[in-house]
Order: C-alpha cells, then structure tokens, then sequence
C-alpha cells in the first residue's frame, strides 16, 4: 500500500526545487503517484513523502476499493497543522474518497467488483449504542475516522491519500450513477455536513431565510446545498470581491460584507437560521442580530478559540447556538441521492490555491 506520508512540519520554506507545488492537478484529485501536495500556511510548509503501509486484508464483511480521487477538506488541514493539538505524525489524511470496488468479502451483501463507492469521515462505531441504533454513527462514543486514530484491532488508521481503501461495507456507500467521482468527493465531509445541519435544524424548506457565513471551500457547498433546497440564501464575507462569485457564481440571493456596520445592522432580524462556517476567530454577536426570532445560529467550523456571547443576545427572541457535526451513514447515503437528483453539483468548480478548494 502506498500513501502520502506527512512529517511534523518544521517551520520555514523548503528550497529544494522539488518542493514547487504542481500547478496542473485539480486539488479534489490526489493519487498515490503523485509525489506530494504542499499544505502550508505563511512561513510553514508540511512536506509529503511516499509512505507504504499494509491495509487489513479483506474481511468477510469487508469492502476493498481502488481509491480514484480524494478531497481536500480543511479538517485535513488542520490535522496535519495540529490545530487540534491530538495530531500524531507521520499522518496520512483524507476523508471524502470514491473508488472502485476490487474486492468484496464473502459475506458483502450490498457490493461487487466494479461498483463505484465512497467513504467518508467514519470507517467504523460500536454499532450497538443509542446513536448507533439511530443511525447516528457521528456521535458513536467509539469512532474509528478513516485516519489519524486506533482501529478496533489496534492499527492506525489511513486516509485517501493511498491507492487503496478497505473498510466494513456498512460505512461504504454506494456512488449514483450521475454524480461525478471528481466533483463529487467532496460532498462526502463538506455535503453531509451542510446537508445534515439544514435539515436537522429545519432550515431545508423552501422559503426558509439562510445566512452562510464565509465563502469557499465549504462555505460553497453549504450556499449551494440551501439553494437545492430553495432556500433564500444570504451570504456573509468580510471580503467585498467575492460578492460576483456569490451571486453570479452560486446564485446566492443576497451578499453583505460582514465588515460594513450599516449592511449589518439592514440585516437585522431578517434570517430563520445561520450556518456558520468559519474554522477562524471571528464575533458571534453580529451574526445573532441577524436572525429573527426564534433563529438558530448552527456553527459547523472549529475555531481554535472558545465562543465570546453575552447571554442578553440569545434571551432577547430565543435564539439558539446549536453545532452541528457530519451526518450518520443512512443520511449520508441519502445526502448523495439528493445531490445526484441537482443538476448544480455535475458542475462542480475547481480551485487551485489558497483556501477556496472542493
């Protein structure tokens, strides 16, 4: 098995001609042929090497697929940066994975050979607690992610960076026919996570007022999956230029600069509910003024620093804060049918730099 292996990253620019990021590969496509990516932030560079492993063999109820393409999602990135601070080195990420089906265990009842599938965040649970019985494997208390963690037998999990997955065929899902493997992959962390919170929170009925705050990367997906709803969607950014991409672009409805006190305070009191996504620092209180009565604030990025709000915002018209995870297998199954049926995600954009990635 050959994978991508990610050292501890070390602090400064590596001069090494080697080290120039390839510039003709769509970020969602990384192989095992490929030599590295850069994941970096200004003044660190996290360099990647060939790293060969052994996946399991194929069990009874194992699935075994050639891994054909792999998101990049920006848990990813915080994972190999340790922002989370329980990041161990060397690490092979990767979380939204579609292949092709080489081998299926004897006792495989829902694959074959030839069958194109995907994994997600979550390659394994208990399956006999609560959330489990309830089709929700994301708050098992026993996870196995498809990389970074112990697995059952004790192994260490690897991502999608590598040529070849194996995993128990409940956690595999089953690949629609009109969706395409490349575009697609990533709605395997980033389309579950929006498609899970619009709906558990009711924010996926026509006519229901959405903010999403950010633009790009998941922020993309979360305007596109509140629009597949009908939604009425509002998208927040502190960045004036990307108001074209949104409207023009997403077809969002409405764009206001976060930054803009006077578009904020318009804004008041006007939106059901508020995926947010920001996995930077950013004020919470701006963003409850923006919602009516009874609106829920769903936080689905990860700041590395706790939440500042004065209580006076969420009593003043019952306003919740909820967070919101990734979907259980069942949705995101269901998540996957959805987008299939939504002409908007067979045409999926692609970037090749910065922080705007799906």
């Amino acid at each position: 098995m050959v994978g991508l292996l990610i050292p501890t990253p070390k602090p400064h620019f590596n001069p090494h001609p080697s080290s120039t990021p390839p510039q003709n590969d769509h970020l969602t496509r990384i192989r095992a042929s490929d030599q590295g990516i850069w994941l970096c932030r200004p003044q660190h560079v996290w360099n990647t090497f060939p790293l060969t492993f052994s996946r399991r063999a194929t069990g009874e109820k194992d699935v075994r697929f050639r891994v054909l393409y792999c998101g990049i999602c920006h848990s990813d990135l915080h994972f190999v940066k340790n922002d989370w601070r329980f990041t161990s080195y060397p690490a092979t990420p990767g979380h939204e994975i579609v292949g092709e089906v080489t081998e299926a265990g004897s006792k495989v009842e829902k694959f074959k050979i030839g069958d194109k599938v995907g994994v997600g965040c979550l390659v394994g649970s208990c399956r006999s607690c609560q959330s489990c019985a309830s089709d929700y494997e994301q708050y098992c208390l026993k996870p196995v992610f498809t990389y970074g963690v112990p697995n059952f037998n004790g192994t260490q999990t690897y991502g999608g960076y590598s040529d070849h997955m194996v995993s128990d065929e409940h956690f595999v899902l089953r690949w629609p026919e009109n969706l395409p493997l490349d575009s697609g992959a990533p709605l395997l962390c980033a389309g579950i996570t929006t498609y899970s919170s619009l709906r558990y929170f009711g924010l996926d009925k026509p006519g229901t007022k959405v903010g999403v705050v950010g633009l790009g990367g998941l922020r993309h997906v979360a305007v596109k999956m509140a629009k597949a709803f009908g939604a009425e969607v509002t998208v927040f950014s502190t960045t004036s230029a990307k108001e074209q991409d949104a409207i023009d672009g997403l077809k969002a409805d409405h764009f206001i600069n976060s930054k803009d006190q006077h578009q904020m305070e318009a804004a008041r009191g006007t939106l059901d509910g508020i995926i947010d996504t920001v996995s930077g620092d950013h004020p919470i209180a701006p963003l409850l003024n923006a919602l009516t009565p009874h609106g829920k604030l769903v936080l689905v990025g990860a700041p590395e620093s706790p939440l500042e709000v004065a209580a006076f915002y969420l009593i003043m018209g019952r306003k919740t804060i909820a967070g919101s995870n990734i979907g259980g297998i069942k949705e995101t199954q269901e998540m996957l049918n959805f987008a299939a049926d939504h002409a908007q995600w067979r045409t999926q954009k692609f970037f090749h730099g910065g922080t705007e990635y799906f």
